[in-house]
């Protein structure tokens, strides 16, 4: 099952959020994105370094602070 998911983490400290992308990540089965929203100021360096350990692209919003859309293009 590939598709989209939102990953609402805001209110979360690390490492919830990580482990919250990590769990959407096993759920959507294959290639798929993900949209997370994370609030704690050190998630960008945690999703950062888990998505370059997966190999998953991660691209941040300029006018969406907080929110991150990572791309799985290979089975998680």
């Amino acid at each position: 099952m590939s598709g989209e998911r939102l990953v609402d983490a805001r209110g979360l400290r690390c490492p919830w959020p990580v482990l919250r992308l990590s769990r959407a990540a096993r759920e959507l089965g294959g290639p798929g994105r993900i949209l997370i929203l994370a609030d704690d100021p050190i998630a960008p360096v945690e999703i950062a370094a888990l998505c370059e350990e997966k190999g998953w692209r991660l691209r941040s919003d300029p006018d969406r602070p907080n929110a991150y859309q990572i791309a799985i293009d290979t089975e998680a």
